[in-house]
């Protein structure tokens, strides 16, 4: 598929996202949350890819959503702004259940549906100098509600809250005490860091293994003790059965490196 608001390339077990309208600090519209959910659902899919990179071309992550789609959002009925949220919210939700570790490397600004963006990734790796968070929809009179089902999720009810409600934006290192954000480097930093974490699943970790553990976070949420610890229990029974697990047990007991 010919892309237009994105970039994509695999090499190295490796998917690379990368947002490409640096000249409208990569905002979101209808175009881009399409390729968007197009590519990682290619990254998916993809035997030859372990490891999934989303990033931003020039000086920001993300701004959010662009003004003109804004302007267009504005002029919605009822059914046409379902449709389109819908559509927003399945994006966060195929990053969220791809049985493949995302790396988010944020570059700079990260608002609105670009802070979703990355908080829905498995890993956030910021700069220290210029990345920003924030979600400022009150201040437009909107809500992050389909943002903060997973902000909830990864935060806590009462940062979420102080975040959404007040609207402010926030630097890496507060970002990193939130939870919001897994490391925190200089900018020049950046992409070493995020490659080395890579390297680090690709050689250390069972793909299978990694992808049953974000099943297990996805669907835990929600569920009363006594279902959780079912669900739990089964999904490790599983596991057990699974060529990954015997062979890396079997490497484990003979001391062997496991080449994953």
């Amino acid at each position: 598929m010919e892309f237009t608001r994105i970039l994509y390339a695999t090499g190295g077990r490796k998917a690379s996202i990368t947002l490409n309208r640096p000249d409208k600090r990569n905002a979101l519209d209808d175009v881009t949350i399409k390729e968007l959910t197009t590519a990682f659902s290619l990254a998916g899919k993809d035997p030859t890819v372990k490891v999934v990179f989303l990033a931003g071309n020039g000086p920001a992550f993300c701004s959010g959503a662009d003004l003109q789609y804004l302007s267009r959002m504005s002029q919605f009925d009822l059914e046409e702004n379902r449709a389109d949220s819908f559509r927003l919210a399945n994006l966060f939700r195929i990053i969220v259940e791809l049985r493949k570790p995302v790396i988010a490397v944020v570059n700079g600004p990260a608002f609105a549906g670009g802070c979703g963006l990355a908080s829905v990734c498995d890993f956030v790796v910021a700069s220290r100098e210029h990345a920003m968070f924030g979600y400022p929809e009150v201040r437009i009179g909107f809500i992050p509600a389909v943002v903060m089902v997973f902000l909830v999720k990864r935060v806590g009810e009462g940062r979420a809250k102080e975040l959404v409600v007040r609207g402010n934006s926030i630097g890496a290192d507060e970002a990193k005490q939130l939870g919001l954000v897994s490391m925190v480097v200089p900018e020049t930093a950046l992409q070493k860091t995020a490659a080395t974490l890579a390297d680090e699943l690709l050689k250390e970790n069972s793909l299978n293994a990694m992808g049953l553990c974000k099943e297990l976070l996805s669907k835990l949420h929600g569920l009363n003790l006594v279902d959780s610890l079912d669900f739990a229990a089964n999904m490790n029974a599983a596991a057990r059965m699974t060529a990954d697990c015997r062979n890396g047990v079997q490497a484990f007991l003979n001391k062997h490196k496991m080449e994953w």
